[in-house]
């Protein structure tokens, strides 16, 4: 490793953010946890995050020190960033790696699914600004989520990058491992990594995507395969975010080989081609949600007695929704099921309702439509208000401090509601246990995510039903909307031609 002080100096920075441009509520600089320097190396001290990964081998190593900088990462996804918010951001990033001073290696965790109203790539600027301050010579590693984007940007400023390879996530840490390794190789002047990249004009959502029993596992697993062979350092497929409507979206297959274009392009195009037949399989299978309501009470009926869970992708928080949908709800009531049902929503009003009128009281109030009101409208109830809680707790999955706003548990009859008053991530049980409530308890529960990990629901629910409802992050991709990316692209647009290309990367040094 190359040496501008007696020890070599490695920065660590992170933006981890995901958007929805349907949703129509922004997403403020408000809306990020933002700590720098040693802030920064605390919250990640003990946790499963990919800069927690990457401190551990960093760790290892005599002598190397760490320069924390910048982290945000977002309470939960959401809609576009607007500009003045971006710009803020942005500059508390790039302040912070220019303080750090010289340094000889940088390491990036990134999302890839960004978007603000200025900057249709934030993660490729941050990586060309941070370049520019850092300089040609040393080398910068990235990590990223397989729902980011692969830019152009992105590649012509890092050495190399590592993405996810399961989903549901669980590897955040060893994927900050994957890229810590690959860095000191870099810094050692181990390797020599050439990258590249096929684009693929899909956009894939549904249960074959699930990395462990889906389809999409085998294509992500031949790519794991590819890496740890000899003359391999990375590979991956990133299947984008399809809430992200910017013009590079599509899905990519991404290889860097040991100074080996040849090989790289081979194995990139092989990943590609796997993908492209399988590209109907990987859609979701949607169950119309008046036929959803009836099959759950069906179950109710016919017994034997269990949990079903309505999964209402469409309003996935932690996909970027609003988290204010209620047709599922409404459908429920309307439909008069008789069992028991547990639901999260966000709605500030209704919060407000209960606080006044305090545990124990009864309030006439609405709920739903409260953000999202072209897709929604305010459905009454009323109810009694059980609980009331400030919304900090901790994350089920990874321990980590989420934020929902203050908190209010309404019953309806035979509804249980969470109602928060902004969104927070649903993609396992921690909004319900946080606050009292047990989705094993209820006959049917509402889970706002498109894929938990299998413990959570799948492994106990009697049946797991994927309602097509309405909502900015509706696995019903041509009912979105799409204005932005470059067409055509599957399902958006039929037929679609794949003419696969191989687009190479490299950054060798002398």
């Amino acid at each position: 490793m190359t040496q501008t002080s007696s020890a070599p100096r490695v920065l660590l920075a992170e933006c981890i953010h995901e958007i929805s441009s349907f949703n129509p509520i922004p997403t403020r600089y408000e809306d990020f946890f933002v700590n720098t320097g040693e802030r920064m190396a605390a919250y990640h001290r003990g946790r499963g995050s990919e800069i927690a990964g990457a401190v551990g081998v960093f760790g290892g190593v005599p002598d190397l020190t760490m320069i924390p900088t910048f982290s945000a990462r977002g309470i939960t996804s959401g809609g576009t960033i607007p500009a003045a918010d971006f710009r803020r951001l942005a500059d508390e990033f790039l302040d912070e790696v220019r303080r750090a001073g010289p340094v000889d290696a940088a390491y990036f965790a990134l999302h890839g699914a960004m978007a603000a109203e200025n900057e249709e790539d934030p993660e490729g600027y941050l990586l060309a600004e941070a370049r520019k301050i850092l300089g040609e010579r040393i080398p910068i590693v990235a990590s990223f989520d397989l729902h980011g984007i692969l830019t152009d940007r992105m590649l012509e400023h890092t050495d190399a990058i590592t993405v996810y390879h399961t989903y549901p996530h669980v590897d955040f840490f060893q994927t900050g491992e994957r890229a810590a390794r690959l860095l000191l190789r870099l810094s050692a002047g181990e390797v020599r990594p050439v990258t590249a990249k096929v684009e693929i004009p899909a956009l894939v959502r549904g249960d074959e995507l699930i990395t462990a029993t889906g389809v999409f596992g085998r294509i992500v697993g031949r790519a794991a395969e590819i890496e740890r062979s000899p003359g391999g350092l990375s590979a991956g497929m990133f299947i984008g975010n399809p809430f992200t409507d910017v013009p590079e979206l599509r899905s990519y297959a991404v290889v860097s080989t040991d100074g080996d274009p040849a090989r790289a392009e081979r194995e990139a195009l092989g990943l590609a081609e796997a993908f492209w037949p399988e590209r109907r399989r990987m859609q979701a299978r949607l169950t119309p949600l008046a036929d959803s309501v009836r099959q759950a009470a069906e179950l109710l009926q016919a017994g034997p007695k269990g949990t079903v869970a309505l999964v209402d992708a469409a309003d996935a928080t932690s996909s970027g929704a609003s988290g204010d949908g209620n047709a599922i709800v409404r459908e429920l009531s309307a439909a008069g099921y008789p069992g028991r049902v547990l639901a999260p929503i966000v709605d500030p009003s209704a919060v407000e309702a209960a606080f006044a009128a305090g545990v124990g009281a009864t309030v006439r109030t609405t709920v739903g439509g409260a953000l999202d009101r072209r897709r929604f409208t305010p459905l009454p109830i009323t109810a009694e208000v059980r609980l009331l809680a400030d919304g900090r707790f901790r994350s089920e999955s990874f321990h980590q401090e989420w934020y929902s706003g203050r908190t209010a548990v309404l019953q309806a009859g035979n509804l249980t509601l969470v109602v928060t008053s902004r969104p927070v991530h649903l993609y396992d049980r921690s909004l319900f246990y946080a606050h009292g409530q047990n989705p094993r308890d209820f006959d049917l529960v509402v889970v706002k995510s498109p894929h938990c990990q299998h413990h959570m629901y799948a492994e106990w629910c009697l049946k797991l039903i994927n309602v097509d409802a309405p909502g900015s992050t509706s696995a019903n991709l041509p009912t979105l909307g799409h204005t932005c990316c470059r067409r055509p692209i599957f399902p958006l647009d039929e037929p679609v031609a794949f003419q696969p290309r191989a687009k190479l990367f490299s950054r060798h040094r002398s």
